[in-house]
Order: C-alpha cells, then structure tokens, then sequence
C-alpha cells in the first residue's frame, strides 16, 4: 500500500474522537427519542450529534483562534484542528472568514440545535419553524466557508491525499449539507400536511 493511503496516528487519534462524539449523539438521540417514530429518532440522533459538534470541537476552536491560533496551541482539541488543517489551512493560522462564521455556529446554531431537541421531544408547534431556521444557517455556513475559497481557486484547500479530499473537505462537510437538507425536505412535508388538514377541515365547517 502506498504512502498515501497510510493512516497516521494524529488522523487516527481525530477520527476516533469524532466517532466518540457520533457515539454520544446516537446514544443521546435514541434515548430521547423512545417511542417516536423513525424520522424523529433519527433527526434526535443528528441534533445531539450536531449540537456536541458545535460546543465540544468548534467552541474551543473559536476560543483558540481569539487568544492565539491552533497551529501554537496545544492540547487534544487542538491537535484536532491541525489534523484538520492539513486539508484546509485556514483552521490552522486565523482566518477571519472561518473564524467569524465558526462564531455564528457555535453560538446560534448550536442553541437551536438544543432549543429543536426540545421542540421535538415535547412536541412543540414552533418545531418546523427551528428546523427550518437551523437548516438555513448550517446551509449558510457551508456556503460561507468555501464559497469565498473557491473563488480564490482554493490556495488552502490541499485535495493531494485521498483522507484530506474525501474523508476531511468532501465527507465531514457533506453531511452539514446533505442532512439539513433532508431536514428542510421533512418540514416542507410535514407543513404541506398540516396545511391540506386545515384546508380539508375548514372546507367541512363550510
């Protein structure tokens, strides 16, 4: 096996944390979704997940990167982020694009991420409403993060070795896409439903 595809200790130690981290989401999502039905256990899953993300990794990236940089910070969230790094250099050295969108995340996207939980475990009528808001902004983000690179034909983005492409740039930052786009495609089904019941409800009453 080539040089390329060797997994090295510091990529391992990130991708075991972040297993760590969907580990924890599953387990929280499917305790709190007992006895909901599919859909719901799986957005519970994805919104535990996805909030741990946002407070437990990206906190303290945004943290390090106000006090200093990554690159002279120590410790196992920081090597993390240099893990990282190695595909997209902006995470490593301060970059204010990152880090002002990185603020946006932890701070509103990660309440609503806990504000929805809520709103889906007590079967709340504002549920869609955050759903759809948290959509938007995790969509937004994603947008802001690589739009700005890629206009400047991406000088940070290091696509050379298959785990930096596909496992750091193509699939860690797919899923911020893919899953609350799923989400959206949920809320736009579940608010077309309620519509046509009140419509047919109303028409009754007539």
């Amino acid at each position: 096996m080539g040089a390329e595809w060797e997994l090295g200790a510091e990529a391992g130690g990130s991708l075991l944390l972040c297993a760590a981290l969907l580990a924890a989401g599953c387990a929280l999502g499917l305790r709190l979704g007992r006895g909901r039905g599919a859909a719901d256990r799986g957005a519970l899953i994805w919104l535990c997940y996805d909030a741990l993300v946002h407070f437990a990794l990206e906190g303290p990236f945004v943290y390090l990167s106000l006090v200093g940089n990554v690159a002279n910070s120590d410790g196992l969230i920081a090597s993390l982020w240099k893990e990282y790094g190695k595909a997209d250099a902006r995470w490593v050295y301060f970059d204010p694009t990152i880090v002002s969108v990185e603020i946006l995340t932890v701070t509103l996207d990660g309440s609503l991420a806990l504000f929805l939980i809520y709103a889906i475990v007590e079967e709340k009528h504002y549920r869609h409403f955050l759903q759809i808001t948290l959509c938007v902004c995790e969509l937004y983000g994603c947008w802001m993060t690589f739009l700005p690179e890629w206009l400047t034909r991406s000088p940070n983005l290091n696509t050379s070795n298959w785990l930096y492409c596909w496992v750091y740039l193509f699939f860690f930052n797919g899923v911020w896409v893919l899953i609350p786009g799923l989400l959206l495609w949920q809320s736009w089904v579940e608010l077309k439903k309620m519509h046509q019941k009140e419509t047919s409800s109303v028409k009754k009453f007539q």
